[in-house]
């Protein structure tokens, strides 16, 4: 599995092969079974994700107890809630498993350890974050600026998986719609297809 892994950093680094290979053996990996939650909202968090095999959900319940989606994290994306900068460092998101994972797992604690034992390493999670943060911020901008029909085509465009792989309400929660409404989405859509056939 750390496979993945090696691919995923050989996009983001100048070292060889043997050099990755090294580094590889060194990262923590653990499994974690469907339904864990790998962070509670209000908890601080002491723990970085990158999602070898799974689906995470990040979400969080605002102060009328209504669940909220915000995001869906699959293969080759890390999981890091960024708040180490704020005086409140309890995290504003629940983070749960909703397949079984196999995940590289980050201490937060022992970070500059690692960035010091590996010094490449520190310069690849960087560029790995950048990219990261780049496709987070185009997703949002585009999310903001279009109709949740829109929104969902361009699921169907970007991640279609996802509507295999996650429940429908959590679905149109993070479309920010109900799920009747995505069920009228989903309908309308097919009859489009059906029409160009």
């Amino acid at each position: 599995m750390k496979d993945v892994l090696l691919q995923y950093m050989k996009r983001f680094s100048d070292l060889c092969e043997e050099e990755l290979e090294q580094l590889v053996v060194d990262i923590p990996v653990a499994s974690y079974k469907k339904g864990t939650i790998l962070l509670h909202q209000g908890e601080v968090p002491d723990r970085c994700f990158f999602v070898l095999k799974g689906c995470i959900r990040q979400y969080a319940f605002d102060q009328d107890g209504n669940e909220n989606t915000f995001h869906f994290f699959t293969e080759e994306q890390s999981v890091t809630i960024f708040n180490m900068h704020e005086c409140d460092k309890a995290s504003k998101y629940s983070l749960s498993c909703l397949e079984d994972c196999i995940l590289v797992v980050g201490d937060l604690a022992t970070e500059q350890e690692s960035y010091d034992l590996h010094p490449d390493l520190e310069t690849m999670t960087r560029k790995m974050m950048e990219a990261d943060i780049g496709a987070m911020r185009d997703e949002f901008a585009s999310f903001m600026s279009s109709s949740p029909e829109q929104r969902y085509r361009l699921l169907l465009e970007r991640r279609p998986h996802l509507l295999e792989r996650v429940p429908q309400y959590q679905l149109a929660s993070y479309l920010g719609i109900t799920p009747e409404s995505l069920s009228r989405i989903k309908r309308r859509a097919k009859s489009n297809v059906r029409r160009v056939d």
